[in-house]
């Protein structure tokens, strides 16, 4: 039985297809395994997004080559669509596939013979416009949690961004299939589905029509029985309707945790990025949530350094951003992408400014959920406790996204257990008291 293994960088979506690809290799026989118990063949799902996606590629080739000198590799992902030929001449690099190849790799490449030395790659990665079917993926037994992919591609031409060009037009599958999709999942214990695709406030595009809505897709999955939480990870704020954030406001089994990409507090940094929204928007969209979730937990994307964003207008978002009621931010530092709008803008703001600015936005955050974590002092939530250890003491997510550190036992790995918010450690954790069933972390 031949053996396969899977790197996967990126986002939780590449987590889904990853998983759903393995499952597809076990299904014709082949056994997955972790990447360095020497597998006949490994694929390695790439990003597009991260710093030095070419740099990441290379040397994961490498270590795969020590692990397996005569181990076949494969590359997908957006990286592989966007640079199917620089990727082709890797050293060790069998096969490169696209988008509309990657969820056909096994019958693709079949035999998974490996290519003399010095042969070229095969390039099995056609124009992102033929990527125009659906596949729904979800990972599984990789977390306690699971990410179901409900959504992929983006319509939206934002000036940094090569996501359209490495996954295609924005796309899904219905309603019917995707709670199909939450139904086996729930059939295997999970207790927590994360919604995930490029842009799911877009959901319901099928063949370029809208069938559906990301409101009816939700409706219909707060009712399947088996899952006690749904949770949202990320959604464009010129998308997420007041209908939406009610729905979530009043369910059963969506819960009180937002991750809402901002990317710039300024106004004219948004114009230069091509939002479809303006900072007017985002402030309306976190004071109705709050108002209906006063406990709800906000994440923030923000882009430091895109060519126009100058000290002014950075300062200008910082306070924005100070000033906003959210609790916590993901940071990305701009990069030059080929191909987009962004690299044709002026003026370029120097590397070392776009550093710093990123230093300054990390310190905010980290205020931001000190005090978010602080204002639950005394509450009481529900920890999902997961399959981690860190120093004899297990983690686990409440509902509304507080990192929980209580003392380890096994019997409640996988378990929803209601807790009282004590305090917040030096590690950033909030301990809690449960008295029946554990004692407070120390």
């Amino acid at each position: 039985m031949k053996k396969v293994a899977f790197y996967t960088l990126g986002c939780k979506l590449n987590y889904s297809e990853s998983s759903s690809i393995g499952r597809m290799f076990e299904d014709k026989g082949y056994s997955k395994v972790e990447f360095n118990d020497k597998p006949d063949i490994f694929i390695i799902n790439t990003c597009s997004v991260t710093e030095n996606a070419d740099k990441k590629c290379r040397k994961i080739v490498r270590e795969a080559q020590k692990i397996n000198a005569d181990g076949y590799v494969a590359i997908i992902g957006c990286y592989a669509q966007l640079k199917p030929k620089e990727i082709s001449e890797i050293p060790g690099v069998d096969a490169v596939l696209g988008a509309a190849e990657k969820f056909r790799l096994v019958e693709l490449l079949d035999t998974f013979e490996k290519e003399p030395v010095n042969q070229p790659a095969k390039i099995l990665a056609s124009s992102i416009d033929d990527a125009v079917e659906y596949h729904t993926s979800y990972s599984l037994n990789d977390r306690t949690r699971t990410f179901l992919k409900v959504q992929d591609g983006c319509d939206y031409p934002c000036a940094y961004c090569t996501i359209p060009l490495a996954r295609g037009k924005s796309r899904s599958d219905t309603i019917e299939n995707i709670v199909k999709a939450a139904k086996d999942i729930a059939a295997r214990d999970v207790k927590e589905i994360v919604l995930t695709g490029v842009n799911i406030g877009d959901f319901g595009l099928q063949n370029g029509e809208r069938k559906e809505t990301f409101l009816d897709l939700i409706k219909a999955l707060d009712e399947v029985e088996g899952i006690s939480r749904f949770r949202i990870s990320s959604i464009e704020p010129n998308l997420l309707t007041d209908e939406v954030i009610e729905f979530v406001a009043q369910s059963k089994r969506f819960v009180p945790h937002f991750h809402i990409p901002l990317q710039s507090g300024s106004n004219k940094v948004l114009s230069l990025m091509r939002r479809r929204y303006r900072r007017e928007l985002y402030t309306e969209r976190v004071a109705k949530i709050k108002s209906l979730m006063p406990d709800c937990c906000i994440g923030v994307d923000v882009i430091v350094g895109h060519p126009g964003e100058t000290h002014e207008l950075f300062l200008e978002s910082y306070q924005f951003l100070n000033e906003l009621d959210i609790s916590y931010l993901h940071v990305f530092t701009y990069s030059e992408r080929e191909n987009t709008l962004a690299v044709t803008i002026k003026p370029v703001v120097p590397k070392s400014e776009r550093a710093e600015r990123s230093k300054m936005l990390h310190i905010l955050s980290e205020k931001k959920k000190r005090y978010f974590y602080d204002q639950q002092v005394g509450k009481t939530g529900t920890v999902l406790f997961e399959d981690e250890i860190q120093n004899g003491q297990m983690l686990g997510f409440t509902e509304n996204y507080i990192r929980v550190a209580v003392k380890y036992d096994p019997l409640l790995i996988n378990e929803t257990k209601e807790v009282q918010y004590v305090h917040q450690n030096e590690a950033g954790l909030m301990e809690v008291m449960e008295a029946e069933n554990y004692e407070p972390a120390h």
